[in-house]
Formats: structure tokens, sequence, C-alpha cells
């Protein structure tokens, strides 16, 4: 488990643009050290504010697209093309516009995919997906993923997984469908606390004043059952990504003065 570090950013703006920069070195440098890198997507305002900064950025042509593999955290289980489905969100954010290989782009599966309107099914499968995907060295059930964003949501869940409700207690499936969603849609298919522990960064960005109480919540010792957000973190580095606003009732102490 790795201690929480911040970075408290002026406005959701300039968050977004330097968690692009960020992100850029990050697959840069991956993909230098081992030839390709692998990134766990996040949908929402933050997550697709991120994506679309990317993809006006000089720098996103120091990446290596076609060694790029692409995962997402969760999905809303809905069809193909749907324009509320994460991946179709990513997809006219950044990903259409860049030059990755389709067979590294693993979207999650959708209500009128091979697994029909069976979430249940469908996260079985993602979970064959990843387990595929993962090698010797990653000693475990999911690719050790290089980078893993998360959007944090104004009740402390992360993915879609939301407090209190079953698939944030699951300690042994990596992806599980999710059912009663407290926001909509109901349905989904999520990773689970063990598939995100699995990645070497997890990310979890947070902009806006109605995340600051979770922020504080989740960053305050909070239980994971509680606070879904306080139980997501990564191998060697758990980074939260904030603007001011999100950070409003942070104690000024818990990030450095340099902070932009």
């Amino acid at each position: 488990m790795s201690a929480p570090q911040l970075v408290v950013h002026r406005d959701k703006e300039l968050m977004a643009q330097a968690a692009a920069a960020r992100l850029i070195t990050k697959i840069v440098d991956a993909q230098a050290a081992r030839g390709h890198a692998s990134v766990v997507l996040t949908g929402g305002r933050n997550g697709n504010g991120l994506l679309a900064a990317l993809a006006e950025a000089p720098a996103r042509d120091a990446i290596d697209w076609s060694r790029l593999e692409l995962w997402w955290g969760d999905e809303r289980f809905l069809p193909e093309g749907d324009p509320e489905r994460n991946v179709t969100q990513a997809r006219q954010a950044l990903l259409d516009s860049v030059p990755l290989d389709p067979s590294l782009v693993h979207a999650m599966p959708a209500s009128d995919g091979p697994c029909g309107n069976d979430a249940d099914a469908a996260a079985a499968a993602y979970a064959d997906e990843l387990a595929a995907a993962a090698r010797p060295e990653d000693h475990g059930p999911v690719p050790t993923f290089d980078v893993l964003m998360l959007g944090v949501g104004p009740d402390t869940h992360v993915a879609s997984l939301f407090p209190e409700l079953p698939a944030v207690r699951e300690t042994e499936r990596t992806v599980v469908g999710v059912h009663g969603a407290p926001k909509p849609p109901p349905t989904r298919v999520s990773l689970t606390l063990p598939a995100i522990r699995a990645a070497r960064e997890v990310w979890l960005l947070a902009a806006g004043e109605d995340k600051a109480e979770a922020a504080e919540i989740a960053l305050s010792g909070a239980g994971e059952i509680q606070a879904p957000a306080a139980g997501a973190y990564g191998r060697s580095r758990t980074l939260w990504l904030l603007d001011a606003a999100a950070a409003s009732r942070l104690p000024r102490a818990l990030y450095p003065p340099a902070s932009p």
C-alpha cells in the first residue's frame, strides 16, 4: 500500500492539462523501459477532461500509440455506441484521433454484445480478458497497469464501486457486475479493489466543490466499505490530483506549498 500524495491545481482546466502532461511522461517512460505501456481509463467529467486536454497537447506525439494498451475501470452497461458509455466518450475526446492498435483497446462489453444483457457474464468475460493479458511477472490475474485513473464521486465512489454495496466488498473477483447503482444507469461493470491495486500507480481525479467532502472523507482515514476511494491505491504510488475547490476542506499540511 502506498501512502497518498496530493497535487492541487488552481482550477479544473489547469488540473486536466497538468494531468495530461503527467500521463504523457509516464507512458513515454514506460515504453522506453519496457517497450509498451498500459493505462486504465476513467469516465466522468474529470476523466474526459483529461483525455480532451491530452488530445490538444503538442507532446502527445511523443507517445507511440501503437504500443499503448488501454483498459477501463468501469462501464455503464448500455448498448454499443450509446453516448453515455465511457468508451464512446473516450473515443470522441481522444481515441478516434490517435493511431491506436485496435487489438490493444479493451472496451468492456456492451449490453447488446456477445454476453447479451447479462452484466455478470460481461464482467466474467472482461476478467478473462484481463487474465489472458497478464504476464508471469505480474504475479496475478490482471496486468500490472502502469497507470490506473479513477474519478472520485461526491459519495466517494470510484469506478462503479459505491459505498456499502456488494461490489466494494469483493475480495476475490477482479471484475463484477454492479446492480442497483445509486446513480443512473443502475447496471454497470466494474473492476474491483483487488484489480485496482494491481496497478503500479493509481491516480484519483477530483475537481469541483461537489467533490470536496468526498476528498476530505477519503483522505481522513475512512474505511473502504464506507468510502471506496480510500481503498484505491497503487503498488508504488497513489496520487490524488485535485483542483482548489475539491481540496478546499483538506488541511493545507496534506499537500506541498509548491502545488500550483
